[in-house]
């Protein structure tokens, strides 16, 4: 039987099923919690605007969205969100789902990082963004009710999430500080990693090798 948690459920499928064990397997309990807590809170942002969206393609998306932290999926020459985007498909197309859906949860997950751009895309590329949004950022947080963040919280806790979460972070992409150039997670190597220097839009122009 499905589990339901805050009014929403858990996909059942093989393929959902699936994820959730290779999630289980590869991540550490605070990465899987938060990613059960994306999808729902997703899904719950989803319900609130009144969007439609298929819950197997958001599961994936939120589940895989930090895979790229882990030590199995982890590389050290591209963006973390393209790693677990990456694997996301690998792991769609092996279940027989390819073509737009697949890349509908690619750009979900490549994307989840990028403020704003997301929010105007495809339902299910948005409710990624929207849970993680919530679960990290607080942003949306009084769109769901207390008596749902309760819920959610009770089924996937999440103690000192704040700092463990920096610390997450911090830890996957300490050795690609190049991949933050123009994004958010130069801020986190900016506070934790000594001598990090942070990539300058401006000086690139100017330091081009165009003469003007």
């Amino acid at each position: 039987m499905s589990e339901e948690i805050a009014g929403v459920r858990i996909p059942d499928s093989a393929l959902a099923r699936e994820a959730t064990e290779l999630v289980r397997e590869v991540a550490s309990p605070l990465l899987f919690d938060h990613s059960r807590r994306v999808f729902l809170f997703g899904a719950l942002r989803g319900r609130e605007q009144g969007l439609e969206f298929d819950p197997e393609l958001l599961y994936v998306g939120a589940m895989f969205h930090d895979l790229g932290l882990t030590d199995r999926f982890r590389r050290t020459d591209q963006r973390f969100e393209i790693d677990g985007a990456d694997q996301a498909r690998r792991f769609l197309h092996a279940h027989g789902v390819t073509g737009e859906p697949a890349d509908r949860v690619w750009t979900g997950i490549a994307l989840h990082t990028t403020p704003e751009i997301p929010l105007h895309m495809a339902a299910e590329i948005a409710l990624v963004t929207r849970g993680v949004e919530l679960d990290v950022l607080g942003i949306g947080y009084r769109t769901v009710t207390d008596e749902q963040r309760a819920a959610v919280v009770a089924a996937h806790p999440r103690p000192d999430f704040k700092n463990r979460i920096l610390a997450a972070f911090t830890d996957g992409i300490k050795d690609r500080p190049e991949t933050t150039f123009g994004n958010v997670k130069a801020d986190v190597l900016e506070h934790f990693v000594p001598g990090f220097h942070r990539g300058d839009f401006v000086d690139v122009i100017k330091n081009s090798d165009w003469p003007e």
